[in-house]
């Protein structure tokens, strides 16, 4: 049995509205990825049973006519389908009755009620998910010309096409809504062609809203939405929360075409005045496809509203036609194709057929009621006439009456419309002598200084012509279904029309921040490189180079506060999504590499309604970040183990940061952690960086810091940096002696307890053995006669014995040849965990008893 005869015949009336939740408190999802604009989203989730899991979505937006279909080969943390979730803001989201069952609850939905509390969960019978079902909708309404094309991108992925026939059958069956033959606009779409953002990331990098001023336009989304129609913010958003992964098909056309609208400027310019003509096309072709059950006043009345819309429409896509004449890239020239003549020019000689030439929408009441009126043309029905001539002659009677009102009264009344009251008289009330109202003024509302009311007669006269409105609005009722019916067999060309409207429009606001910014044209290759690169929210932040390879994928960041190393690091996370989307980066060079997964650890709060501290969300979120990067990775890290104390935290960080070295994956550290750069200096693919700051120190005087902002090699070499930024702050000088006393203490015992614990002095000796491995190596290979290399070698065997007595005595001889030390030592001090405590809890008791002195 088709599909289509299911149907319920019942109004088509919202189950659901995204924004809010059913106890009216806002979505958090919507708040915190960017409040959507009260489209009805209903997803269906279908798992597969089986070891690794597989999750099929299904998408169906009732505002914009669109059902997108996908199938997750997704892992036991199901952050691929969190992320998808999220991303398409569902009002409700279906689900078996079986996985919502208490005992036991899947994981699956256990995980979408964590990640999406306030989305209500609707649990349905499995006989809803049915596959063969899900067949027959998409034959039935998909584009004809898509039909085939969806089979073969779903054929292999039946948990899509099941999760489609859920919240096709919802929809009918529960929502009431009834979906025309052939004009829904669906297609399947794989998760590997685009990149995965986390939740917390997503959040964190503010790439849709301002996590401070929710309505400011300080973040990614704001800065790039130049789009002139709504069309092109939705694309725009929806391609920051999915950059796409398809270098050659997606972004390379991209890029090209974003060059020529620069480059091109009358193009451009004739291009942003077309696109000012487009309005919100995609919910109005998703009205015509969305059948009244029953015929009705209104109904006629908004089909007679959106034939006017459609007229605007297919007028405005010749100008848009015509304005990328002259377009040469292989993707404007496709969107100029599908603009074409030969798509909207039957649909506008259908329209001219029975709609005058001089009808347009209007959005005020009465202009938009006598634009109804007259929209059909003359002659083609006799009693439409006569219902016109009637509906003519009461507005002249209306008009006739208030000038005869205002002749007797003798005051000049303003006479005015709305929808409600239909027409009514607006007087002021210091017209009206004592403040007598004359009697024949009914219906009066006093508004500060004016007076609202009618007459008798005019509420008459207003009946007379709603009568007669509502007569030319059934006798043109058969004329205008007639029209749309035949609008519907063209939807899928407007559709592609509104597609390619929408991406010609985020281009052109790509374009438009190009031409006011010094953007560059990024190169999509295997290595990370940017020359001058800077933050695109914050422009005026000292631009800085980065580089990131196999060879050098961890980068630590060190840096006095407020040096600037938590932008440094956001910076490259949102010019990567820039680049991702197909948008040049504020850069004076700029190479990237297609990333699949992006992760951040930066913000500090905690959970509240989940019972965890900060310290505990900032592990949840690493073990996740830990579990989910592989070598296509990029993540960002900002501070880790800053929520507990100072040797779990360095412990945790440096466990955690030889993991990802581990992982391949690409990652920037910034860590107030000097220990941690000297541990993992000499491991394969770490790269050490710091944010300079220049510090003046002058006799009894405040010293001045001042922040460079720009990146150094090697980790930070300024000691005492936050006692000295106390000080540039100005606190009292009593207690900053007694910080400095107390760090210099700290690090005099602790510098002592290295020197004497017997695993620094096997490290110390260790490297004079080598050394002087080096050393006679070097004699060894020299051209050197017996006498000189005789007296040569007993000098170095007098120096060697007395570096190693020094060593042994721990009088600090030795020094010079060992330096600063290195990761190695560092590692085998590490080994001796028991000594190593003992050495410390030593040195925080001498600093305890130093600060006591001192008070």
């Amino acid at each position: 049995m088709s599909s289509s005869s299911a149907f319920r015949s019942r109004a088509a009336t919202p189950a659901y509205s995204l924004a809010t939740t059913p106890s009216g408190r806002r979505s958090r999802v919507a708040s915190s990825i960017g409040a959507s604009e009260g489209h009805q989203v209903v997803c269906a989730v279908s798992e597969a049973r089986g070891i690794t899991p597989s999750v099929g979505l299904a998408f169906v937006n009732v505002s914009t006519g669109q059902a997108v279909l996908s199938q997750i080969r997704d892992n036991q943390s199901y952050v691929k389908t969190t992320h998808k979730l999220a991303v398409f803001e569902p009002s409700c989201i279906l689900i078996v009755s079986t996985a919502c069952a208490p005992n036991p609850k899947s994981d699956l939905c256990s995980t979408i009620e964590e990640e999406l509390p306030d989305v209500p969960m609707v649990p349905l019978n499995r006989k809803y998910w049915s596959e063969m079902t899900g067949l027959e909708y998409i034959q039935d309404l998909a584009f004809k010309k898509d039909v085939q094309s969806i089979k073969v991108a779903t054929d292999g992925n039946p948990d899509a096409i099941c999760a489609f026939s859920a919240a096709i059958r919802y929809l009918e069956l529960d929502s009431c809504i009834r979906i025309a033959s052939h004009s829904l606009r669906v297609r399947y779409q794989p998760s590997e062609e685009s990149m995965m953002i986390s939740l917390p990331t997503i959040r964190a990098l503010e790439l849709i809203q301002n996590l401070q001023i929710p309505a400011s336009k300080a973040c990614l989304f704001g800065l790039l939405n130049q789009t002139a129609t709504p069309m092109g913010a939705r694309m725009l958003r929806s391609n920051i929360l999915q950059p796409s992964t398809q270098a050659e098909g997606v972004l390379k056309p991209r890029f090209d075409a974003v060059d020529e609208l620069c480059t091109k400027e009358d193009m451009f310019y004739k291009i942003r005045k077309a696109l000012k003509e487009f309005g919100d096309v995609e919910k109005l072709l998703t009205k015509l496809i969305i059948l009244p059950a029953e015929p009705s006043l209104e109904a006629s009345e908004q089909a007679i509203n959106y034939i006017l819309m459609i007229k605007r429409f297919v007028t405005a896509i010749p100008l848009l036609f015509a304005s990328l004449e002259s377009a040469q890239s292989t993707l404007l020239s496709r969107i100029r194709g599908n603009c074409g003549p030969e798509i909207s020019s039957p649909i506008l000689e259908q329209i001219q057929e029975y709609i005058n030439d001089d009808v347009t929408y209007s959005t005020k009441p009465l202009d938009l009621r006598n634009q109804r009126c007259f929209a059909i043309r003359s002659e083609i029905q006799g009693l439409l006439d006569v219902a016109r001539t009637t509906y003519k002659e009461a507005t002249d009677d209306m008009h006739e009456h208030v000038y005869a009102l205002n002749t007797e009264l003798g005051l000049a009344a303003e006479l005015r419309y709305e929808n409600k009251r239909r027409y009514w008289l607006r007087f002021r009330c210091s017209d009206f002598e004592n403040g007598i109202i004359p009697g024949t003024l009914v219906n009066c509302v006093r508004k500060k200084q004016f007076l609202e009311c009618q007459t008798l007669q005019m509420v008459k006269l207003n009946q007379r012509m709603t009568d007669s409105v509502d007569e030319i609005i059934i006798q043109s009722d058969s004329i205008v279904q007639q029209l749309l019916d035949s609008i519907r067999r063209d939807i899928p060309g407007l559709f592609r029309v509104c597609e390619s409207v929408a991406l010609l429009d985020m281009l052109a606001a790509f374009a438009q921040a190009v031409t006011t910014r010094d953007y560059v044209k990024p190169d999509m290759k295997d290595v990370l490189a940017l020359k001058a690169g800077r933050h695109p929210i914050l422009d005026a932040f000292i631009p800085n180079d980065y580089y990131g390879s196999n060879q050098y994928a961890f980068q630590i960041v060190t840096g006095c506060n407020m040096s600037g190393k938590s932008t440094y690091i956001r910076a490259i996370a949102l010019l990567q999504v820039m680049a991702q989307i197909g948008c040049f980066v504020p850069a004076q060079y700029a190479s990237f590499p297609i990333i699949h997964s992006l992760f951040s650890r930066t913000s500090i709060d905690d959970s509240i309604e989940h019972n965890m501290s900060t310290f505990s969300v900032e592990m949840r979120e690493m073990a996740f970040i830990l579990q989910n990067t592989d070598n296509h990775s990029l993540a960002i890290i900002d501070e880790l183990g800053r929520g507990t104390s100072t040797r779990d935290g360095l412990s945790i960080a440096i466990a955690m940061a030889e993991a990802l070295v581990q992982n391949n994956a690409l990652v920037f550290f910034a860590t107030h952690f000097t220990e941690l750069a000297h541990v993992l200096e000499d491991r394969p693919g770490v790269l050490n960086l710091h944010l300079a700051t220049e510090t003046i120190v002058a006799d009894d005087e405040v010293p001045k810091m001042t922040m460079l902002y720009k990146v150094g090699a090697g980790p930070v070499k300024e000691e005492h940096y936050g006692v000295n930024l106390a000080k540039a702050i100005g606190f009292p000088q009593r207690f900053l002696s007694v910080a400095e006393l107390v760090a210099k203490s700290l690090r005099e015992i602790a510098e002592t307890k290295k020197k004497s614990s017997g695993s620094s002095k096997l490290a110390r000796r260790r490297k004079l053995v080598l050394n002087l491995h080096e050393t006679l190596q070097q004699a060894y290979n020299a051209n050197m006669d017996d006498r000189t290399l005789r007296s040569y070698l007993k000098r170095l065997q007098s120096e060697f014995i007395t570096l190693m007595e020094g060593i042994e005595s721990g009088s600090g001889d030795g020094e010079e040849e060992e330096g600063e030390g290195s990761s190695r030592q560092v590692s085998e001090v590490g080994d001796d965990g028991e000594e190593g405590q003992e050495n410390e809890d030593e040195a925080s008791e001498g600093a305890m008893s130093t600060g006591s002195s001192i008070s």
